[in-house]
C-alpha cells in the first residue's frame, strides 16, 4: 500500500480536542473490544497518570493513529496502539512507537511490554519488525473494580 501523505507523521501528546476523534478512530481499529473498553472512560483514566506518554498523530488535520504508554517502575507497557487503516504501513504505527518508547527511555524503563490477541498476525509481524520477540508466556487478567 502507497503512503496516503507524503507528510511526516508528527507525533504529539493528547489533548481534549482529540477525544471525539480518538472514539471515532478505536470504534474502527478494535472493533470487538470488550464492552467495558469505552473510549471516553479509557481516555480518563490514562489522563491520571503519564497523560503526557497518551500519544498521537494527524496528517493533513486528521487522527492516523494513537498510543498509551505507562511505566511501573519497573516495566514499560504499550496499550492501544491505533493507526487507521488508510495509513496502515506509511509509518505512522512506527513513529509512535519511537516517541513512546523515548517517553519509557527518559523514565528509566528499559523493558517494554505489550498484549496481542491470538490470531492477530499482522500485528504481530509490525511488532517483530520494530524489534519485539514473541515470548513464551500465558497472560493473566482478572478485571477489578475502581475504589
Amino acid at each position: 500500500m502507497k503512503n496516503v501523505s507524503q507528510t511526516q507523521p508528527h507525533v504529539r501528546a493528547y489533548q481534549a480536542v482529540d477525544r471525539q476523534a480518538i472514539g471515532e478512530l478505536w470504534r474502527v481499529v478494535f472493533p470487538d473490544a470488550p464492552a467495558w473498553n469505552v473510549p471516553a472512560d479509557d481516555i480518563a483514566q490514562k489522563l491520571t497518570v503519564q497523560p503526557e506518554l497518551f500519544l498521537v498523530v494527524y496528517l493533513k488535520s486528521v487522527l492516523v493513529g494513537t498510543v498509551m504508554a505507562g511505566f511501573d517502575g519497573y516495566r514499560g507497557w504499550i496499550h492501544l496502539l491505533a493507526v487507521s487503516p488508510a495509513h496502515r504501513r506509511s509509518r505512522v504505527g512506527d513513529a509512535l512507537m519511537r516517541v513512546a518508547e523515548a517517553g519509557l527511555a527518559e523514565r528509566g524503563c528499559n523493558e517494554v511490554n505489550l498484549q496481542v490477541r491470538i490470531g492477530n498476525e499482522q500485528v504481530i509481524l509490525f511488532y517483530e519488525k520494530l524489534g519485539y520477540d514473541v515470548e513464551e508466556r500465558v497472560s493473566i487478567g482478572k478485571r477489578i473494580k475502581r475504589v
